[in-house]
């Protein structure tokens, strides 16, 4: 089907790019505020990273958000190696700082952190932490790059929440790749109206914005999600160059994402110095339909079911 033109763009914006015509126009209720912080992450640097969380996320109450979204792996940054021998657990010492700052501020965080199971498992996991500061749904990462895997062990569960913000979902970075898009399939199924990602989209350090090498790698699959389900899917990512591990010497260079139905809502600077908050109000969808009403939704879309793939 039809998705948008990927355009890059140094704020947020409303969305001017063509999309999907569908049956009947998507329907909303409310809006949610949500703040997209794209924050330097420095590897093996847990206490200078969360002090920059922890003013991103007073920050984004200043400006009334309703909820921030912090980048993967934010504690020592995504596969560097100190993860192994330093990580936390949670609830543990760097999870109770955001919900502090959650709880002091009054908003919703969403944030990506590294974390040491009971049984000494490793994880890149995701909270949703509440404005009273509550942890009400932890994630681990699923579809884990071949590069993670020394790292982090696979994640066994999706949760959706009910909150007064909505039905809210939970997935990681590449959880949103198109060859790990059931993920998000799956969580669409389960109700959510919006589906966070905190992630750390990362390029080769000779990449500029003239290159614009994302162009739909992002938006295709998330306006998949958004125009087949009428869901948000926002991803907020991290800024910086990447110290350590086997991605050293490449660079994360922003680019947070914010698409609906109606298109692309809300899209960070593309710079690896871009650290910035971007506000985006976002419609909070009406999905009437459960159970096997999204497969008749799905059908009525031309969405097929009983194809192989192509050899």
């Amino acid at each position: 089907m039809a998705l948008f033109t990927f355009r890059k763009s140094s704020a947020a914006r409303p969305a001017t790019a063509p999309t999907t015509v569908l049956s009947a126009a998507p329907a909303f209720a409310g809006s949610l505020r949500v703040g997209l912080g794209q924050l330097l992450v420095e590897g093996g640097e847990p206490e200078r990273n969360l002090t920059r969380a922890e003013r991103m996320i007073a920050d984004a109450a200043a400006q009334n958000c309703d909820l921030v979204l912090l980048p993967e792996t934010l504690d020592f940054a995504w596969t560097h190696p100190s993860a192994l021998t330093e990580a936390q657990p949670i609830p543990g010492p760097y999870a109770d700082r955001l919900c502090q700052a959650a709880r002091v501020h009054g908003l919703y965080v969403c944030a990506g952190l590294t974390e040491r199971a009971a049984d000494g498992r490793i994880y890149n996991a995701a909270l949703l932490i509440n404005s009273a500061g509550e942890i009400i749904c932890k994630y681990h990462k699923i579809n884990l790059l071949e590069v993670e895997l020394p790292f982090y062990a696979v994640g066994q569960t999706l949760n959706v929440v009910d909150t007064p913000l909505g039905k809210i979902g939970v997935n990681i970075c590449a959880d949103n790749f198109l060859d790990g898009l059931a993920i998000g399939h799956t969580l669409a199924r389960m109700g959510a109206e919006f589906i966070l990602s905190p992630s750390s989209w990362t390029v080769d350090y000779s990449i500029t914005e003239e290159h614009d090498p994302y162009d739909e790698k992002w938006v295709k699959p998330y306006s998949i999600l958004a125009q087949l389900y009428n869901v948000s899917v926002v991803g907020t990512t991290s800024v910086g160059y990447i110290v350590g591990g086997p991605y050293e010497g490449k660079k994360s260079i922003g680019c947070s994402l914010a698409v609906d139905a109606g298109g692309i809502r809300a899209q960070g600077a593309f710079n690896e110095f871009a650290g910035q908050l971007v506000v985006a109000d976002l419609p909070r969808p009406v999905r009437a339909e459960q159970g096997t009403q999204i497969g008749q939704r799905l059908a009525r879309k031309g969405f097929r079911f009983d194809e192989l793939p192509t050899q």
